[in-house]
């Protein structure tokens, strides 16, 4: 006959609550990342509409830019 053996994993109360720890502290850093890039984005979109004399002047030097 065979025998199975069974393995058994057991976590402990203090490893799950490290790896819910570690868990929030990575989304955290992603959030805080990505609010930084969004707001530095947007910084540049309206600097670059302020240099270029308003939303029509960058329109019109995106064109300028593109036709060559």
């Amino acid at each position: 006959m065979n025998k199975a053996t069974t393995l058994t994993k057991e976590k402990s109360a203090a490893q799950t609550t490290a790896n819910i720890g570690n868990d929030k502290l990575a989304v955290g850093a992603i959030g805080t990342a990505s609010l930084l890039i969004g707001c530095w984005a947007v910084v540049c979109l309206v600097s670059g509409v302020i240099s270029s004399g308003g939303p029509v002047g960058l329109v019109s030097n995106l064109i300028t830019a593109i036709s060559g």
